[in-house]
């Protein structure tokens, strides 16, 4: 039963932030273009019902209110159009929009932490209610003399219908069991659409206060030919006493879909002395009351036959927990590494002469299978960036008004996918280089950007492109950029930098992304505790990835994240020193050649350097290295392996090539990083089809290992 607890849960909190990222880009867009659209109306009146549906079935009351407020404020101005609202009074609207797309998160927030939600919601129900008020207000005066004249011309017999008339008891409005003799007759808006559905919200709504009611039609729910005939007739509320019948009025007045509404008061039975010898009930009568007692589900959505599509539709989207997949990604790099284990088997070694046809065949057709099995399992865990980039949105609209800097952002690429755990750790990255790009890039001053020949609204373009190995996420601002100069004296104040040592305007930029600095003189709610750009390198290098910053003083920075698709399975190539094995990752090698010693220029400066298409590159030797016994010390007997990451390249010596060899990433164990594994160029490691460990290197760190470092 746990179990199942968790997994609605789980199923509400997805569905529910599905939902709010869908109206925070509606709200985005629709601030804008400074209106809400026809169809936007449509749509956050229905996220509303949904998430006040979903918050009542998982009894989080507060959020079940403030949804139904807003859905209710929402029906009106559908009703009515944006024409409802003044045109002074829309910046509110959307304030009053975003407030509550906060509210929710922080809440969902809570509910995700296991902690309680808040129950203080009266001031910002109050809020809602004044705005439903003003829309009520503004909307009835508009219409005030049309419907007089419409009264006027209405024959006699048609004017009966008034708010909350007391009417004749007849047949038809007859309970269902003599005890509930209060009846309340409610009439729903002309068109407003799903009467069914609306009906039965109503109900719901009154269940709450009023545990002990019968209605009528009892399968409003579920049958949508009921919508016609709730929509000429009404439908019928049967309470036991006068007192619950008011209560219920109070609901449904303020519902903005109920046009109105008429009490019935039937007589009540004759007490039990007198009623010894009266006939007992139709069974029927007993059959109708029994649903009543059952306690009113969430309402539902309106399935396809409501909608006019006369059949069913298959749905054929699933959401899968993420745990689930990891365990299939594990079971598929097990398979493959069982797959190298077969077709590389010391059993097969001296059989080359031999005729394996049939045992070939079979191996490359497992390996055709293995490829597509591993092909499926990880485009299952894809996930366009679409999501994380959308949310940038939000802050860059909130920063902008608080720092008062207009500005928009550009996105570029939102379709493209990334493994969804990278996109997880590089979601906070990304956040803080925009809010980076607000508060220290975009100029304070507008006239400062009309000076130096700037749109006075500064941009912020965002864009991931795929390349086929890895995905490239750029930041980029067109705001005052960066002064080395000033970076670099904030540097050497804090002892980062040494001032007898020059550097490299992208060695100074690198002191942005160490803890604690920063170049902010006073702490903000934005920025100065040197809080940001150290842990966007720590999330982004945790996932294999690289940060790379450029910036031009007075045109814009540029942050450039370099991001692997995934990190489970990749393709690389064995190399072997000595009695080791290493494996590089296939997307780091640009090639490989074989030297002389005479073709090795030694630097004063950079050591053994080797020339390559009109450039000189270093050399690393692996053996020296690692400190490896191997006979290949002289040039001539290895080979080089040209490697590129980001900025850097260099050549790679090795005693031989092995050939590619699709590997499963291994962690390696935690206690060696007491002895500095994570500075010693080593990503992790993979288990080669004979058994043997293959150490992967990595690139990006092994240039700056130094000589003899396995004997630290």
């Amino acid at each position: 039963m746990a179990n199942g607890g968790d997994s609605i849960l789980e199923m509400y909190l997805y569905e529910t932030n599905t939902l709010l990222e869908q109206l925070d880009n509606i709200m985005l867009t629709a601030e804008q273009a400074d209106t809400l659209s026809q169809d936007d109306v449509n749509e956050i009146f229905r996220i509303m019902h949904t998430l006040k549906g979903s918050a009542a079935m998982m009894e989080f009351e507060p959020l079940m209110t403030i949804a139904h407020r807003i859905e209710d404020m929402f029906f009106l101005i559908r009703e009515g159009s944006m024409d409802v609202i003044p045109e002074q009074d829309k910046p509110k609207l959307f304030d009053l929009l975003f407030k509550s797309i906060d509210y929710f998160r922080n809440q969902v927030g809570k509910i995700e932490a296991g902690e309680p939600l808040s129950t203080n919601i009266d001031s910002f129900v109050d809020a809602i209610n004044m705005f439903i008020d003003k829309i009520k207000g503004d909307k009835a005066a508009e219409d005030k003399p049309a419907e007089d004249k419409a009264e006027a011309e209405k024959p006699a017999e048609e004017k009966g219908a008034s708010q909350g008339e007391q009417v004749a008891p007849t047949a038809e409005t007859a309970p269902p069991d003599a005890r509930y003799a209060y009846c309340l007759r409610v009439f729903l808006d002309e068109g407003c659409g799903m009467e069914n559905l609306r009906a039965y919200m109503t109900v719901s709504d009154v269940r709450d206060c009023c545990p002990d009611f019968l209605f009528e039609p009892e399968d409003m729910e579920d049958n949508t030919e009921r919508a016609a005939e709730i929509a000429e007739n009404g439908f019928l509320m049967h309470f036991t006493s006068a007192a619950d019948r008011k209560a219920a009025i109070e609901i449904v007045s303020g519902l903005g879909f109920v046009k109105n509404f008429q009490t019935i008061d039937h007589p009540l039975p004759a007490p039990k002395a007198e009623a010894k010898s009266a006939p007992a009930e139709p069974p029927q009568a007993e059959a109708k009351a029994a649903p009543a007692a059952k306690p009113a589900p969430a309402p539902k959505a309106a399935p396809a036959a409501a909608q006019g599509t006369g059949h069913q539709i298959k749905q054929s989207l699933i959401s899968v927990n993420l745990s689930k997949l990891d365990q299939l990604m594990a079971v598929v790099g097990e398979i493959v590494i069982t797959e190298a284990m077969v077709t590389a088997s010391p059993d097969l070694r001296g059989l080359e002469g031999v005729k394996l046809d049939n045992f070939n065949k079979s191996a490359r057709q497992l390996r055709k299978l293995t490829d597509e099995l591993q092909d499926i399992s990880m485009s299952l865990r894809m996930v366009p960036v679409s999501g994380t980039f959308q949310k940038m949105r939000r802050i860059v609209r909130d920063m902008g008004q608080k720092l008062g800097r207009p500005a928009r952002l550009t996105i570029i690429g939102e379709d493209t996918e990334i493994d969804k755990t990278i996109v997880d750790a590089i979601s906070d990255p990304i956040m803080h280089i925009v809010r980076n790009s607000m508060d220290h890039g975009i100029e304070a001053n507008e006239k400062d950007r009309i000076d130096a020949g700037k749109d006075p609204e500064g941009e912020i373009i965002l864009s991931a492109q795929n390349t086929g190995s890895e995905v490239i996420i750029k930041i980029e601002d067109d705001g005052a950029g960066v002064d080395p100069d000033a970076v670099l004296r904030k540097a050497q104040r804090q002892g980062l930098a040494n001032p007898d040592v020059e550097y490299s305007q992208k060695e100074i930029l690198n002191f942005l992304m160490m803890p604690g600095f920063s170049t902010n003189t006073e702490v903000t709610e934005f920025s100065g505790r040197g809080v940001g750009m150290d842990v966007v390198k720590k999330n982004v290098e945790s996932v294999g990835g690289v940060v790379i910053m450029t910036s031009e003083l007075g045109k814009g920075t540029c942050t450039t994240l370099k991001i692997p698709l995934t990190t489970a399975i990749m393709d690389g190539m064995e190399v072997s020193v000595g009695n080791s094995i290493f494996t590089i990752p296939i997307q780091n090698i640009r090639q490989s050649f074989k030297v002389t010693e005479d073709d090795i220029i030694h630097d004063a400066m950079q050591g053994e350097m080797v020339h390559r298409m009109d450039n000189f590159y270093p050399v690393v030797r692996l053996y020296q290295t690692y400190g490896i016994e191997t006979q290949a010390t002289r040039m001539e007997d290895g080979i080089l392996v040209w490697v590129e990451t980001g900025e850097s390249s260099y050549c790679l010596f090795v005693d031989e090539l092995l050939g590619e060899q699709q590997v499963v990433i291994k962690p390696l164990p935690s206690y060696l990083n007491n002895f500095g594994i994570k500075d010693a160029g080593i990503v992790g490691c993979t288990i080669l089809g004979d058994g043997n460990i293959s150490l992967i290197l990595e690139v990006a760190n092994l240039m700056g290992v130094p000589a003899g470092y396995a004997g630290y």
